[in-house]
């Protein structure tokens, strides 16, 4: 099925879906409209007149009598491009004109809108090429068991044979719209999870529409820093394209395929295992799978991509689809009798057995070409070795003499060859040494460098206690000169307090020998006025009454010290006027002016004591 045949179904079910009353004809203006999304969907250019000019309505009616397969033909189809367009929109164009009229999206079942429009798109691709469209049994089933593949169930072809016992006109086929019933409903496929059915079909999607042979993570090494980065990989016919997660939102590069790409295992290295090599026509690219499985099954993939490539083909379900055509067209039985349905059964356990057949043979070919490749290559390398040899007997011959000759130096070059070997162990030995040694040296260095690393430390500790040992004694130096200063400062008041003390202690004996001199004058002068206060009180003699002489003296007081004794105080205070202290009044000279006095005094009083021996003066 070529390219323009497959556009050619998804536009018919856009025109079936404008042909209401099913006449095969439709009005110009809905194929104008229909040109239009048809141009713009396959990003064809076209003038708009024009395209208005052809589905004008005139005298001929509106409804196109000429039929638009011709116009479809010409205009859009022969200038339609494969990968000039986005396929999947184009579809989905289709899909959304023909679906509002024939099929509701949202019944309830296991499928989605999204769903419903992907087993569209692989209807179409499954279907025979005869118009209406439908999908014989053995297709519907091809597509079920890969959906269930998918879905890692074991397929169950019960379910699918009991639907075409109650159902027999199906078994020449089926419509979209019957098929997309019977799986939503759940006939046809038994189905668990709906998410795990949508993530299967969108996987079956992928590998069947949109010709995916293989994805997934794997290992690839950098062209110019040749490192190695995860990638996820997509393998198709045309190449194998490479992104940065498997959203696939930032693609990374591609590996293009050809005709003359080698792919091939190489042993592992650089810490990476499972590699294998993609040799391309620009550069090499070396890639490392998960595991041994996966390798091969990539291996294998890309080897038949580069042989779709060899082939000039696009897809590689579309040439199994014609290989399973062909095998059914070979089939024996006809086709115009339905057989029953264990004939069947067995017939297409036959198809699945002559398809493995199939496919082993086609390995096996493939493999025996590998092999004659191989063989071929080989004969030439024996041809080539061959001519070596002959060329080298030639020289043998000549140089046989000059071997004789130089045998014995053989000879020695093999002792030196097996000393070379002795040193060469030796020299083993050394550097098995020298690696023990080295990482013995290696060890120590670390534990030297820890405990330099230590010592550094310590160090700077013991420099902190030493600024602070010289801090301290830098203030004990500064209260040392402080301590002296004032103890000096002691020393000297302690001097002067002494001298002092001296000083006072001297003032003290003077005061003494003065207060001893002041008291021996005390007690003389002690002595006198108890002596004379004595005296006085024998010379005081009460008067008698009328007594003149008394009542003179009481008249006048004065003259009684004129007279008469004196008291001690009196006698004092007429010896020291002015209220001058006794002890200056009292030298040695006015003692003995004292005793002067008191010996006139006592002398007159005796004068007296004659005169008046009866108290009166005669």
């Amino acid at each position: 099925m070529n390219f323009k045949a497959e556009l050619l179904k998804s536009i018919w079910y856009a025109f079936t879906s404008l042909d209401v009353e099913q006449s095969g004809k439709v009005s110009k203006s809905q194929l104008k409209v229909l040109s239009h999304n048809l141009y713009t969907a396959l990003n064809i250019p076209h003038d708009p007149v024009a395209l208005e000019e052809h589905f004008r309505d005139d005298d001929a009616g509106p409804v196109s009598n000429q039929g638009y397969m011709p116009y479809l033909n010409n205009y859009i189809l022969a200038k339609a491009r494969e990968g000039t367009f986005n396929k999947e929109a184009f579809d989905d164009l289709c899909w959304m004109m023909t679906s509002k009229k024939n099929y509701d999206t949202n019944k309830l079942g296991i499928l989605s809108s999204r769903d419903c429009f992907r087993l569209f798109c692989l209807f179409n691709l499954l279907s025979e090429d005869t118009y209406p469209l439908v999908m014989i049994p053995d297709e519907v089933e091809y597509l079920l068991k890969k959906i269930a593949g998918a879905m890692s169930l074991e397929w169950n072809r019960q379910e699918l044979d009991a639907f075409y016992s109650l159902k027999a006109e199906f078994l020449e086929g089926m419509s979209v719209w019957t098929f997309l019933e019977q799986v939503n409903s759940g006939k046809l496929l038994h189905v668990e999870s709906i998410e795990s059915f949508s993530l299967a079909l969108d996987e079956v999607f992928q590998e069947m529409y949109h010709n995916v042979l293989k994805k997934g993570y794997m290992w690839k090494k950098g062209h110019m820093r040749r490192n190695w980065n995860e990638r996820w990989f997509v393998l198709k016919p045309a190449g194998i394209l490479y992104y940065v997660s498997e959203d696939m939102k930032e693609r990374k590069g591609e590996i293009p395929l050809d005709k003359t790409c080698v792919v091939e295992s190489i042993p592992d290295r650089e810490g990476k295992r499972c590699l294998f090599c993609v040799k391309a026509a620009t550069r090499s690219y070396e890639i490392s799978a998960s595991d041994q499985k996966q390798r091969l099954e990539w291996v294998q993939a890309i080897q038949t991509a580069v042989r779709l490539q060899a082939e000039g083909k696009t897809s590689l379900h579309r040439e199994l689809k014609l290989r399973r055509r062909e095998q059914r067209q070979q089939s024996p039985h006809a086709r115009e009798e339905p057989p029953g349905l264990q004939v069947l059964q067995e017939e297409r356990g036959r198809q699945e057995l002559e398809q493995e057949q199939l496919v082993r043979r086609q390995q096996e070919q493939e493999r025996r070409l590998q092999e004659e490749q191989e063989r071929k290559r080989q004969l030439e390398v024996q041809r080539s070795l061959e001519r070596q040899l002959e060329e080298a007997e030639r020289v043998r011959e000549s140089m046989a003499a000059e071997i004789a000759r130089k045998e014995q130096e053989a000879r020695g070059q093999r002792r030196r060859i097996e000393e070379l070997e002795l040193t060469q162990q030796s020299l083993e030995r050394a550097l098995n040494a020298e690696i023990q040694a080295r990482l013995e040296e290696e060890t120590a260095r670390l534990e030297q460098e820890r405990l330099l690393s230590q010592e550094e430390e310590k160090l700077q500790h013991l420099s902190l206690l030493k600024q602070e040992q010289d801090l301290l004694l830098q203030q004990a130096q500064l209260e040392r000169s402080m301590l002296e200063a004032e103890v000096a400062d002691k020393v000297q008041a302690f001097e002067t307090a002494s001298q002092e003390l001296q000083r006072l202690r001297e003032s003290r004996e003077r005061s003494n020998h003065d207060l001893q001199v002041a008291q021996k004058k005390l007690r003389r002068a002690s002595r006198h006025v108890k002596h004379w206060n004595v005296q006085l009180n024998r010379l005081m003699q009460p008067i008698a009454p009328g007594d003149q002489r008394q009542q003179a003296q009481s008249r006048d007081p004065g003259t009684l010290g004129r007279r008469g004794a004196l008291s001690s105080k009196e006698f004092i205070a007429r010896r020291c006027p002015g209220n001058r202290p006794v002890s200056e009044c009292s030298s040695s000279s006015e003692d003995e002016g004292l005793e002067e006095d008191l010996q006139k005094i006592s002398l007159s009083g005796a004068n007296r004591r004659r005169m008046e021996p009866n108290g009166q003066e005669h």
